[in-house]
């Protein structure tokens, strides 16, 4: 696993500086990660804890193995919140989530008495393109 790039590091503190999120906002702790990983996993403390101090926004992170990496994925994941509560806006995060839970939800009586409505239609269509043989007619 590759760390993270100098150039990554510095955009991602800059986009949060221009939220007005400094380091001296947040408080950061380690603590042991749980799952895959073996035996790094159970002797390093990888999982990342931040708190932002001025709005109270608490972001954990354990994607990784890595320490490194795990910081940088929680501060990611702490702008994306920050820039919602002050943008207002969903992130994509949600918007992915809120577009998979449409697709999943059940359709209404109506919406699938059309669906079933169509489909029959489009049955008849098929069946009538059919070739169909009648004994005796040859």
């Amino acid at each position: 696993m590759c760390p993270v790039s100098p150039a990554k590091e510095k955009a991602l503190r800059e986009k949060l500086e221009s939220l007005g999120v400094f380091e001296k906002d947040i408080r950061e702790s380690f603590i042991r990660s749980r799952g895959k990983g073996g035996q790094n996993v159970n002797k390093t403390s990888t999982c990342v804890y931040l708190r932002h101090i001025p709005t109270g926004i608490e972001v954990k992170c354990r994607k990784e193995r890595s320490q490194r990496l795990n910081r940088y994925h929680a501060r990611v994941l702490l702008y994306s919140k920050i820039e919602r509560l002050i943008r207002g806006r969903k992130s994509e995060e949600e918007q992915r989530i809120a577009k998979i839970r449409r697709q999943k939800r059940k359709r209404s009586k109506r919406a699938k008495e059309k669906m079933l409505e169509e489909k029959r239609l489009q049955s008849i269509k098929k069946s009538e393109r059919s070739f169909r043989y009648v004994p005796g007619e040859d």
